[in-house]
């Protein structure tokens, strides 16, 4: 059985409005998150993907309110992110209106949260979010990756929206979040963030390799090409992307009409 691959637009929101920078800085506004939610749903995307992208730097807690209204609102899945610490608020999160939750920093503070909230909730509602960034000095221990231009590297997972070093490996931890129930890795280069010149192939295609459950590849997507390449070279079920759809460059239906004539599974 050929399973279909998903299209998934992101909301990275600050402040209760959608921005969108790159390598994640410069944000810049690109509006509602509930108008634009609202807007993709029409557009047949699979899912929608809300990240509170600064509750875990300002210790703040989840946006139930915004929850409960894109819950209210729309028919499709909606994922949530930012800001959830505890398996109470994985339960807040759901109760409000979530079908699945995303857990970053949270999960690499305390790997014991995934295990417990799978536990709890399931492993299909627990998402965790790694976002990692090349190393070229070669350590002990990390999955060296060959990159395109000859050289190789190691992604380092970093936590707190960006901004603090783990010193931990992506791909082992890709591996531990799933043996500790993770039901999907929501996985973002922060090499290609924004920039618009494709997803960071040579890491979705070794975190893909390295787990069974489903990859979503997030960052760096400009054009047409690149959807088919994070499923075709990257080898990931899901492909979310932020800008292209939320300032019009691309709709969802194009999208899944280009990769439909590219033989590639998808729900039209």
């Amino acid at each position: 059985m050929t399973l279909t691959r998903r299209i998934i637009p992101c909301l990275d929101i600050k402040d209760g409005r959608v921005v969108k920078g790159t390598n994640f800085l410069g944000l810049k506004d690109a509006g509602d998150p509930v108008e634009l939610a609202a807007r993709y749903n029409e557009q047949g995307a699979d899912e929608v993907v809300f990240l509170d992208i600064t509750a875990s730097i300002e210790n703040r807690g989840m946006i139930i309110d915004l929850i409960k209204k894109a819950a209210d609102e729309l028919s499709l899945p909606l994922t949530i992110g930012g800001g959830i610490r505890t398996v109470d608020d994985i339960q807040r999160t759901l109760k409000a209106g979530a079908d699945k939750v995303s857990i970053n920093s949270s999960a690499i503070e305390d790997p014991s949260l995934i295990s417990e909230s799978a536990k709890a909730f399931g492993t299909q509602c627990i998402v965790v979010a790694i976002d990692v960034r090349r190393r070229t000095t070669s350590e002990p221990g990390m999955t060296m990756i060959d990159l395109s231009d000859g050289n190789s590297c190691w992604y380092e997972v970093m936590t707190r929206g960006g901004s603090k070093s783990t010193g931990i490996d992506a791909v082992k931890w890709a591996k531990e979040a799933e043996s500790r129930g993770a039901g999907e890795i929501l996985l973002t280069s922060m090499e290609t963030d924004g920039t618009k010149d494709g997803f960071d192939i040579p890491i979705t295609a070794a975190v893909s390799e390295s787990v069974g459950i489903p990859v979503i590849a997030s960052g760096g997507v400009g054009k047409l090409e690149h959807f088919y390449e994070g499923f075709v070279l990257g080898k990931a079920d899901a492909a979310l992307a932020a800008s292209v759809f939320h300032y019009g460059e691309l709709t969802i239906a194009e999208v899944k009409n280009y990769l439909i004539q590219r033989g590639i599974a998808i729900r039209p």
